[in-house]
C-alpha cells in the first residue's frame, strides 16, 4: 500500500446512467484526517487512429452537447460490458467511418480525467481500410460527417480548434512523431 493511498471509508451511488455512474465516496487522508470525492465511473472506451492507403486520417465531425459545438474526431467509441476494446475498436471504426481494417494495433491506453474518473481509452491505429458495401449503423442517436484529413490539415484542424479533444490530439501528434523520426 503507497503512504499516499486514500482508504474509501463510504460510497454512496448518487446516480447511475446510460454511459456513466457517480459516487460521492468519503475517503480517509494519508494524514488521517476525512475528505470527500466525488468519482465518475466508466466502463471504458476506444479511439481509433484510422490511416487510408493514401496516408489520410479518417475523422468524424459530430457536435458534442458537452461542449455545445461541434468538433472534429478520430471515431471512437463506449466499451459494451464483456467486450474486449480491439473487438470494440473494429465495431466503432465500421460504425462511424463504414471501414473495416486489414490491421489493428494498440498504440496506447490513458486515463482521461484520474482526478474524478476511471475512465480509460485504449488507442488503436488501423491500416488497410477497405469500405463496407453494408456497413454496420450509426447508434440511433448519432450524427456524423465523415472528413479524410492529411496530417498537415489535421494540425491546421488542431491549431484553429476544430479538433480539441485529447485523443485525436493524441492521435495526430502521434504522426507528427513518426514523421519526424521516418525523417531522421
Amino acid at each position: 500500500m503507497s503512504r499516499l493511498e486514500e482508504k474509501t471509508i463510504r460510497s454512496e451511488k448518487l446516480f447511475s446512467g446510460k454511459v456513466i455512474s457517480l459516487y460521492l465516496e468519503d475517503v480517509e487522508l494519508p494524514n488521517g484526517k476525512e475528505a470527500k470525492r466525488e468519482i465518475i465511473k466508466h466502463p471504458g472506451a476506444v479511439a481509433i487512429l484510422a490511416i487510408t492507403d493514401e496516408n489520410k486520417i479518417v475523422m468524424v465531425e459530430q457536435f458534442r452537447k458537452a461542449l455545445d459545438r461541434t468538433i472534429v474526431e478520430i471515431p471512437a467509441g463506449k466499451l459494451e460490458k464483456g467486450e474486449e476494446p480491439a473487438a470494440c475498436a473494429r465495431r466503432e471504426l465500421e460504425e462511424e467511418t463504414g471501414y473495416e481494417c486489414g490491421s489493428l494495433e494498440l498504440l496506447n491506453s490513458f486515463y482521461t480525467s484520474p482526478g474524478f474518473s476511471d475512465e480509460i481509452v485504449h488507442v488503436y491505429i488501423a491500416r488497410g481500410l477497405v469500405k463496407k458495401e453494408n456497413s454496420a449503423p450509426l447508434d440511433e442517436d448519432e450524427f456524423i460527417d465523415l472528413e479524410e484529413l492529411t496530417l498537415e490539415e489535421a494540425i491546421r484542424y488542431i491549431k484553429d480548434q476544430k479538433i480539441f479533444d485529447a485523443k485525436t490530439v493524441f492521435a495526430v501528434q502521434y504522426m507528427q512523431l513518426q514523421e519526424v523520426l521516418a525523417k531522421k
